[in-house]
């Protein structure tokens, strides 16, 4: 217990740190107008600022499938159970905009810099919310930028995978763009949802081969859906042992 808790004051110290240095790096460039391109401060500093945050929480990733993370305009679904989640995929991928609870925008210097980063706000329970989400996460697409979802909607307290809302589905039928499943195992471990403290332990990301739809019309958003929420269940079950949910 003591390393946990000395770890999660090196954690939140490496935390505050980063936030004021990149995240105002981020400001500062937005501030002066700085293009946002794959090789942009905004593609490394959600990358150098996650990688710093996992260092420093004694997390180590372990990725499989590290092909199937390269190329432009993907989408990548993952199961969500922990805030560590997103610095593991956040640490791996090069120029990706997550769509993300409106309420992180509200976070001083943290939420200025998700905005001049591009990433993307959605209020969960406004339905034209969802849709403007969805239109903003187009426009990345169709600029050469991949987008980053989870599609459950919130974390969840076992990986047993919950019901995936539809939002990513559709926008990826839409924009023609491949889905790019991703199975998140272990951040549970190094911080589960309530939870504060934080543990070191190993973290397994796999990024599963990407699913083609620009074959696919948008009645067949529930069927592609429940495809990616397969493959990830499968994943997990056969990796890690995980018994699949509903």
């Amino acid at each position: 217990m003591i390393i946990a808790i000395v770890r999660t004051i090196i954690t939140a110290i490496a935390m505050v740190v980063a936030t004021i240095v990149i995240a105002g790096s981020v400001i500062v460039a937005g501030v002066f107008g700085v293009g946002d391109r794959q090789g942009s401060i905004y593609d490394w500093a959600p990358r150098a600022w996650s990688r710093i945050v996992l260092r420093a929480a004694g997390a180590r990733v372990v990725v499989h499938g590290g092909e199937n993370r390269h190329g432009a305009r993907h989408i990548f679904v993952g199961n969500h159970v922990s805030w560590f989640d997103v610095f593991t995929v956040a640490a791996h991928l090069r120029w990706g905009k997550f769509v993300a609870k409106a309420e992180l925008f509200k976070i001083p210097i943290f939420g200025p810099a998700m905005r001049y980063a591009g990433m993307i706000a959605i209020e969960r329970e406004n339905r034209s919310s969802a849709r403007t989400s969805i239109d903003r996460a187009a426009l990345a697409i169709n600029d050469g930028a991949s987008v980053i979802m989870f599609p459950e909607g919130t974390r969840g307290r076992s990986y047993a995978l919950r019901n995936f809302k539809k939002g990513a589905f559709v926008l990826a039928i839409e924009t023609h763009a491949p889905i790019v499943p991703v199975a998140i195992f272990g951040t549970m471990h190094v911080q589960p949802k309530g939870s504060f403290v934080i543990h070191p332990g190993d973290i397994h990301v796999h990024f599963l081969p990407p699913i083609a739809t620009d074959h696919l019309a948008y009645d067949d958003r529930d069927a592609l859906a429940q495809q990616a929420k397969a493959r990830i269940a499968e994943c997990l079950e056969r990796e890690h042992g995980v018994a699949r949910g509903a």
